[in-house]
């Protein structure tokens, strides 16, 4: 539990949807808690809803010291006016170092309008975060977030500062972060803030709500196989559904074969896409590029099969197979469907 004296500086923005935290936001709870012990501090989190109370608990146990509750019917239901200028209010309020958002629709959102309120410097889709003590013009800035992203199209890295600003904000994607495993025993405390929103902040109104989940759920297949520009056709990319199929695996792509419509969109793995981290990953046809490196690299055992053998997607690959993919994979599914027998 939180001392009484420890600083309250690093904030994580508790997203939920119908009283579901999402993914993201205990991924950050986790990160927060590695960026708050080298700033000597506690981690808070934001959690605005109706009835969404209970949720504390889970939070408290994926790390958070303090949660800062805003529980009113208003609430229920996201809109941008309401949660911005309440989680303005309050950043205004107690002043935290750090404030960090799930680059998620919800997130992208608000964390601008509570930057630009708050004057606040801010940067989006951050795939790590770091804090350091730097010193710039021979002046120090102690426990500056280190905001680091691909940038220019993915083909470098880039890591951002604000220097000159006392609060920090990032969004950061899905599944960059890893998600520790939560400890029920954890205990913190609970403030609860009064919600007190004006009839201009709840103007806009709610009448109808329908939403579908996706069937496609990458980050938690526990084997992928992905498709590039490489299967530049229908029927290649059909060997890839199959070799798929046989493995019992989710089938995804790089960017260039969503954009060139080889595979839906929500299908796509990378820096654009989605980060997964599954047990195996067969990358067929992908150059490997940084973009696409950065949403895979982590998985448990890589396999590349490609037809260039200088293409970066073999630096990270644990197994390479330099060869066409029309007569790799139909002996890779031949081989595996042997060992059935």
């Amino acid at each position: 539990m939180m001392s009484k004296n420890i600083k309250d500086t690093v904030w994580v923005f508790a997203e939920q949807t119908n009283g579901q935290l999402a993914d993201v936001s205990l991924e950050l709870m986790h990160k927060a808690g590695t960026l708050a012990e080298k700033m000597d501090s506690g981690v808070s989190a934001v959690l605005l809803g109706h009835k969404v109370g209970s949720l504390a608990k889970i939070l408290y146990a994926h790390g958070a010291d303090n949660v800062y509750l805003l529980d009113d019917e208003e609430l229920e239901e996201f809109r941008s006016q309401p949660y911005a200028n309440l989680i303005t209010r309050l950043v205004e309020k107690k002043r935290p170092r750090v404030v960090l958002f799930g680059a998620t629709h919800i997130g992208r959102d608000i964390a601008p309008r509570v930057a630009s309120h708050t004057r606040s410097g801010l940067t989006a889709d951050c795939t790590e975060l770091k804090v350091e003590t730097l010193t710039i013009k021979k002046i120090e800035h102690p426990d500056l977030l280190l905001q680091i992203r691909p940038a220019f199209g993915g083909n470098i890295v880039a890591t951002i500062i604000s220097p000159d600003v006392e609060i920090q904000m990032a969004t950061v994607r899905e599944g960059v972060m890893e998600m520790g495993e939560p400890d029920t025993t954890r205990k913190g405390k609970l403030i609860q803030v009064p919600v007190e929103l004006d009839a201009v902040e709840t103007a806009v109104r709610i009448i109808e709500k329908h939403q579908e989940d996706s069937a496609v759920n990458l980050k938690s297949a526990p084997i992928i196989v992905a498709g590039g520009y490489g299967a530049d056709t229908p029927e290649k990319f059909n060997l890839i559904k199959e070799l798929a199929k046989v493995l019992g695996a989710e089938v995804a792509g790089s960017r260039a074969a969503v954009d060139a419509g080889l595979i839906d969109v929500e299908r796509q793995v990378g820096q654009t896409g989605t980060t997964v981290r599954p047990k195996l990953y067969i990358a067929i046809g992908i150059s490997g590029a940084i973009q696409h490196r950065a949403g895979m690299q982590e998985s448990q055992k890589i396999i590349a099969i490609n037809s260039d053998p200088d293409a970066p997607i073999f630096s990270v690959a644990h197994y390479g197979i330099c060869g066409k993919l029309e007569e790799v994979i139909p002996k890779l599914i031949a081989a595996y469907k042997s060992q059935l027998h």
